[in-house]
């Protein structure tokens, strides 16, 4: 199902603008390829698929594991695809990442958040001055485009990424700036967002409070923590629970772990469980465990990883799902990839997943491109020739990234 109703929203002013041209990427990878299928768990005829019919698809086998020196150069070839340095801001720098490999505009505002989390979780792998001045100067082109309060954006979770994006970099940097923009965007999204005069609880999807997504309501959870990690309060920790105990009551599914997408006011599901909200749900559940061992959020956690395992992926412990229908899904492999690991990390649960998460580190890397980029379609070998979306090229990156936390 389609994440957005309305995917080319543009409010006024200064927010969400786009800009153009291309680079061309020198590395050639000497590694050989080793290729495998996997089955669209999407709209059929619809994503890259279709746009590339020359596409190769291959047969089931176990590709090598990513080298860790290898996890690096993954990262490096998406900057230079898609990092953009355009300017100054006051004593350093602005950028942001290209939409696509065209260079016809800047990433849209929540998918531009999710490939500058990329970033953070390459550098907290491979740390380097580079990929620090890289986030930081990324963080400097989100204020300069979207001003540092969002609230003309209409739809809660653009800002609950936007705020998360804010305090993972705040954890690197120690930037007040950061702080202060995650910590504010999250107060204001929060204010407009929770009711619980429709469904008992719960964030409003958008402000035409119509809908209550798990989109917004699982990566609330988790900024919502890493704000209470960040400043000792209180408040943040207590807003975290209550949106969880509501997810649980509504929208999980204790029998077989599936994380259901949105719920409308008359109590009905309308949409079923994608990667990210799956892994976001996942993320939540590491974060509480500690303030809240009085309930189990360890066996919640596992049993949305076992749901995950069994049935978002081609085949049972198989292949993650392409997630190909529009340009909203095609990087959500990247979240789940990103909250899943480091539930594996912290639950010291790498005997039941790490296999499962290793081979699809090891299938993303096998399909890259001549260039070394990686689209989500983990079965088919990435295109040489097509035009390549920026955030569809995270999820490959993101999952060889994060596997290594639990290794």
């Amino acid at each position: 199902m389609k994440r957005r109703i309305n995917n080319s929203y543009q409010p006024a002013g200064r927010l969400f603008p786009h800009r153009g041209k291309q680079l061309a990427v020198i590395l050639i990878l000497a590694i050989s390829v080793v290729l495998t299928s996997c089955k669209k768990g999407q709209v059929s005829g619809t994503g890259n698929d279709k746009a590339n019919p020359a596409s190769t698809h291959v047969s089931l086998a176990a590709a090598p594991f990513p080298t860790k020196s290898e996890t690096l150069v993954a990262m490096q070839v998406y900057n230079n695809h898609f990092y953009n340095q355009y300017g100054t801001y006051g004593p350093s720098y602005k950028a942001y990442y290209w939409k696509d490999d065209s260079h016809a505009g800047r990433m849209d505002f929540w998918t531009q958040q999710e490939a500058i989390e990329t970033l953070i979780d390459a550098y907290n792998l491979n740390p380097s001055t580079d990929f620090l001045n890289k986030i930081q100067y990324l963080y400097n082109g989100v204020r300069d485009g979207y001003g540092t309060l969002w609230s003309n954006n209409i739809y809660n979770d653009d800002v609950v990424w936007g705020s998360l994006m804010c305090i993972r970099a705040y954890h690197l940097t120690n930037d007040g700036g950061q702080l202060d923009m995650a910590k504010n965007n999250f107060n204001m999204m929060w204010n407009r967002a929770w009711d619980t005069s429709a469904l008992g609880g719960g964030l409003w999807w958008n402000t035409n409070n119509n809908t209550k997504n798990t989109c917004v309501n699982a990566p609330a959870v988790i900024c919502a923590m890493l704000l209470y990690q960040a400043t000792g309060d209180s408040s943040y920790k207590t807003k975290a629970k209550q949106i969880m105990d509501w997810m649980v009551a509504r929208l999980y599914d204790a029998n077989t772990g599936e994380v259901k997408g949105a719920i409308i006011p008359n109590g009905t599901i309308t949409e079923g469980a994608l990667s990210y909200t799956q892994g976001t749900f996942i993320g939540a559940c590491d974060l509480l465990r500690s303030e809240y061992p009085s309930v189990d959020y360890l066996g919640i956690g596992k049993k949305a990883m076992d749901y995950a395992k069994a049935r978002l992926c081609s085949s049972p412990g198989g292949i993650l799902n392409d997630e190909n229908g529009n340009g909203d899904t095609q990087g959500m492999k990247s979240i789940f990839a990103r909250w899943a690991c480091q539930f594996v990390q912290h639950t010291g649960t790498a005997g039941t997943y790490g296999a499962w998460l290793d081979l699809n580190a090891g299938q993303a890397w096998s399909i890259r491109n001549s260039a070394g980029l990686m689209w989500n379609i983990w079965g088919t070998r990435t295109s040489d020739t097509q035009v390549l979306n920026a955030f569809q090229t995270t999820c490959g990156v993101a999952m060889m990234n994060n596997a290594y936390l639990y290794h």
